[in-house]
């Protein structure tokens, strides 16, 4: 069944201009008038027109796909420098992490290097004062063990005074 411009039109959902220019270039046998002199589409105008709408938008989408792949090749562009920046700081900060914990830890390495140097040193005088303890303690054994031979010395003097006074005294009676 014939159909007008706008009515292929509304269907295709293209414009009434896009319908009459792909109209006008077809041949004069397609081309057909009403009892009006409206323009009239018959079906084979209407399937030359519909291939030839399909074609330009087909080609109107690859353009337009270009169009986008080069804001998209640009806009990825942009977004890997921005990543590769951000790559960069990150490294950046994690060297400077790394390198503060290197001297954290020989920081760390030091003092604990100083505290065995100090517990090695306090063992040392720890066993010196030991050994004079040790020391002092058998010299005071020694002194005491003379002591009690001078203080059984002295009764064991008294005693045998006391026995040569207690003979004597007999002697006497």
């Amino acid at each position: 069944m014939p159909k007008t411009i706008r009515e292929l039109a509304d269907e295709l959902k293209v414009s009434k201009q896009t319908i009459q220019y792909h109209y006008q270039r077809l041949p004069a046998k397609n081309q057909q008038k009403d009892s009006q002199g409206t323009n009239i589409i018959s079906l084979t105008a209407e399937r030359l027109i519909r291939d030839k709408v399909a074609k330009n938008l087909v080609a109107k989408n690859q353009q337009t796909g270009s169009k986008n792949a080069t804001k998209t090749s640009k806009e990825n562009n942009e977004l890997i420098a921005t990543l590769r920046r951000e790559v960069a700081d990150l490294k950046s900060q994690r060297d400077k992490q790394l390198a503060n914990k290197d001297r954290q830890i020989d920081q760390l390495t030091k003092l604990i290097d100083q505290q065995q140097q100090l517990q090695l040193t306090t063992v040392a005088k720890n066993k010196e004062l030991t050994a004079h303890i040790q020391k002092l303690s058998g010299l005071l054994e020694n002194s005491n063990i003379s002591k009690k031979r001078q203080e059984n010395d002295k009764k064991e003097g008294v005693h045998k005074n006391k026995l040569k006074l207690n003979k004597s005294w007999w002697h006497f009676w």
